[in-house]
């Protein structure tokens, strides 16, 4: 009997023991496929490119030497842009740079915001990636009353991201009686101190007041480009 009992014991060990191994071995199985999987993500989340980020758009109007070298233009260019400043059309800014053969590429990052109202359906097509059909589609819903309705509008055709892009090439003429500040500050360059004194000095009779008022915080070539983004109304 005690022979038996001890073939029972050894039995039951050695099945304890085989089963321990078995258990540990898919254990460090289970380990090691774990650590494959967390491998292969981290390499995966590693190879995921990161999100492009879009370039700046400077208004030509108000660019700085600085931001004008870093655009890689050369002495020249850079003279001639800051001398023949404000340019009040976009066509200005292009009979400007001449035969410079970079010129389009150079919109992209560089440009005189359109008026929205009253600009030329072939000057829209020089904004970088408005072809013909979006250009009419600018023209279409003309007049427009606010920045917000051109979102509005061209977003039914592209998405929002595109939209914020069009608006660092367009803008919306402001009505100086009626504008809100708001409106005001979507204009290029048209800060809250500037958006400010567009309203202190309300109402206005015509736009002889609005130089004489305004020509005493800017001087007369900023006061030339800020005229061209506000009206009166009949």
């Amino acid at each position: 009997m005690k022979h038996s009992k001890t073939v029972i014991i050894a039995s039951a060990l050695s099945c304890a023991f085989i089963f321990s191994c078995k258990n540990n071995t898919s254990n460090t199985a289970l380990a090691s496929e774990a650590e494959v999987a967390a491998s292969s993500t981290e390499v995966v989340e590693k190879a995921t490119p990161e999100a492009e980020t879009p370039s700046k758009v400077y208004n030509v109007n108000l660019t700085t030497a600085e931001d004008l070298e870093q655009l890689a233009l050369s002495k020249d260019v850079i003279e001639t842009i800051l001398k023949s400043r404000p340019f009040l059309t976009m066509s200005d800014f292009d009979t400007a740079l001449g035969t410079l053969s970079t010129k389009t590429a150079l919109y992209e990052n560089l440009f005189v915001p359109l008026n929205l109202n009253t600009s030329a359906e072939d000057h829209f097509k020089m904004i970088p990636g408005v072809g013909e059909r979006m250009a009419h589609e600018f023209e279409e819903y003309r007049p427009y009353k606010s920045i917000k309705q051109f979102r509005k509008e061209i977003g039914k055709y592209v998405d929002e991201k595109e939209v914020t892009r069009y608006e660092n090439f367009v803008f919306v003429p402001a009505e100086l009686n009626t504008a809100s500040e708001e409106d005001f500050k979507a204009l290029p360059g048209v800060g809250d101190r500037i958006a400010h004194e567009f309203e202190e000095y309300r109402p206005y009779k015509s736009m002889a007041q609005f130089r004489k008022e305004i020509g005493k915080y800017v001087d007369a070539k900023e006061l030339s480009r800020l005229e061209r983004l506000v009206y009166l109304a009949e």
